[in-house]
């Protein structure tokens, strides 16, 4: 199965959805695409320049999250592909609604590669990019889930320094990342949430505290945030063009 273009949903709960729309408009430099869906519940976070890979759903009821969309080739092989390597199929339409073996909700659908965004420049010169999805994975499900994310994109996954994080090989081409956490304990089904890449973390963690986020722990590398709504993120200290830590 080859992956051609990879889009990132934040699952809104109704009375979240409009804070946090605009939050991450704000965040990340962009506008609010024309709602789509049988009763207007997607739309697109539309970039200053390239093609869109963050997304918006207005659900019907919380809690609110996040899901990954993979564009594929053709549907019924990506399906039987996605199946044959551990997920579980929920609906099949247009696109397929599929879980992965520890529970996280993704979707295949069919469609073409993508021109990828640039980071957004910021007053003051630093560069940042919301352009990776994080699987927050149970100690429990972990080693199935990372096989069946290898499995399923053909992407082998290289372990960083401290080891609770596995990055898979995306191809740069798409720009939209993946790394999967190894959590300290089990904390029920795989869940996901959004990093932003930025050259001046500070710089960063204070911008988006400007506009409501708030600091809730750092890491070595990271700082997580908690927006005004929806859920929380990270500020992560890697290259907004390439990704690389540093």
């Amino acid at each position: 199965m080859r992956v051609a273009r990879m889009t990132f949903f934040l699952d809104l709960a109704p009375d979240e959805y409009d804070e946090a729309v605009s939050f991450w408009r704000a965040a990340t430099g962009s506008s609010l695409s024309s709602p789509r869906g049988e009763h207007g519940e997607f739309a697109s976070l539309v970039p200053p320049s390239g093609d869109d890979h963050l997304r918006v759903q207005r659900l019907g009821e919380g809690p609110s999250g996040v899901h990954l969309d993979v564009y594929v080739d053709a549907l019924g092989p990506a399906v039987e592909h996605a199946t044959g390597c551990g997920a579980t199929l929920v609906s099949l339409g247009d696109y397929a609604v599929l879980r992965s073996p520890g529970g996280f909700p993704f979707c295949l659908v069919p469609g073409a590669a993508a021109v990828p965004s640039e980071p957004v420049v910021w007053p003051g010169g630093h560069r940042s990019r919301a352009d990776q999805l994080c699987l927050d994975i149970g100690p429990s499900a972990y080693p199935a889930e990372r096989a069946f994310w290898e499995a399923l994109t053909g992407w082998s996954s290289r372990v960083t320094p401290r080891g609770e994080f596995a990055r898979l090989r995306v191809p740069p081409a798409l720009k939209a990342r993946m790394l999967l956490q190894r959590l300290e304990r089990d904390e029920g089904p795989t869940r996901g949430h959004l990093d932003v890449a930025t050259d001046d973390q500070a710089a960063e963690v204070r911008r988006l505290a400007a506009l409501g986020a708030e600091p809730v722990w750092e890491g070595p590398l990271w700082m997580v945030m908690r927006p005004p709504a929806g859920p929380l993120m990270c500020v992560t200290a890697r290259d907004p063009i390439t990704g690389v830590v540093g």
